[in-house]
């Protein structure tokens, strides 16, 4: 059983044409964007829904866009969506498998500007041109073969596998985990790329980083960070990657963009 699953894992084997990297891949395209058309309404209903400010919505799908259309992401064939959800409570942005991207009022009106804007928005499209998703579907896959390998293996003689099991599902998150804390690194390495082939100061998401530190005020951290590297550590990952990427300064034609309309430091209604 261990074999097979093995076996199944080095058969989806695929590089992938913006990363350049060999990755193992669970669903086709095509189903990452079924998957991801199928999945939006529900997960935006979570977080309260489409925000009702048509103007606010507006201007995000308008840095979205030119996220994507100035960016190696246009040529990804992946369908790309931007939407502010309106709850005001939860810190948080996410993609879809496919191209929906969602951020939260509550994170979107403690950004400044547009650059921090396009910071989020490139970090999410990084996960879902990173195939993320369908990485961890393949991972998820050879995890469930291999856990069945494992109960066989240790079932004593009446087959009672039960705790054997359990440990192997528990390693199995730990690895799951540390999965995740590298698609993060790699979805802020590609939010620093796309921006800037946009157009936008990839130092706006190092000030991201800050926000989102602060945003948690010594008590729970933002739902945005529940899965993600420390925000200090990142904001010192993100400043090499820059410094890799633009080793005589940053452009100076990369710009912030004008400031967000609604953002905390002048909206009274902002959290």
């Amino acid at each position: 059983m261990a074999a097979a699953a093995f076996l199944a894992y080095e058969s989806t084997r695929e590089v992938n044409p913006i990363t350049g990297q060999t990755q193992h891949i669970g669903i086709s395209q095509d189903q990452e964007i079924a998957l991801g058309l199928q999945s939006a309404p529900q997960m935006a209903e979570q977080f309260g829904g489409a925000d009702p400010d048509g103007s606010v919505q507006q201007d995000v799908s308008g840095v979205g866009e030119r996220v994507v259309a100035g960016s190696a992401a246009r040529d990804s064939g992946y369908r790309f969506h931007f939407e502010v959800l309106a709850d005001r409570r939860t810190v948080n942005a996410f993609a879809l498998p496919g191209g929906p991207v969602f951020i939260t009022r509550a994170l979107l009106d403690r950004l400044e500007n547009e650059a921090q804007l396009a910071g989020v928005l490139g970090h999410e499209v990084g996960h879902v041109v990173g195939r993320h998703t369908s990485e961890r579907i393949a991972k998820d896959q050879l995890t469930q073969g291999l856990l069945g390998a494992v109960a066989v293996a240790t079932s004593d003689e009446e087959g009672r596998a039960t705790s054997a099991a359990q440990v192997a599902a528990f390693v199995a998150q730990l690895a799951q985990l540390r999965y995740g804390r590298e698609d993060e690194t790699q979805a802020d390495e590609l939010g620093v790329r796309l921006m800037s082939e946009a157009g936008y100061d990839p130092r706006a998401l190092i000030a991201v980083m800050r926000i989102l530190a602060s945003a948690s005020g010594g008590g729970t951290q933002p739902e945005f960070l529940s899965t993600h590297p420390d925000p200090g550590n990142r904001a010192e990952h993100l400043q090499q990657v820059i410094a890799e990427r633009y080793p005589n300064g940053v452009p100076g034609e990369l710009t912030l963009g004008r400031p967000i309309v609604g953002a905390a430091a002048g909206d009274a209604s902002a959290p």
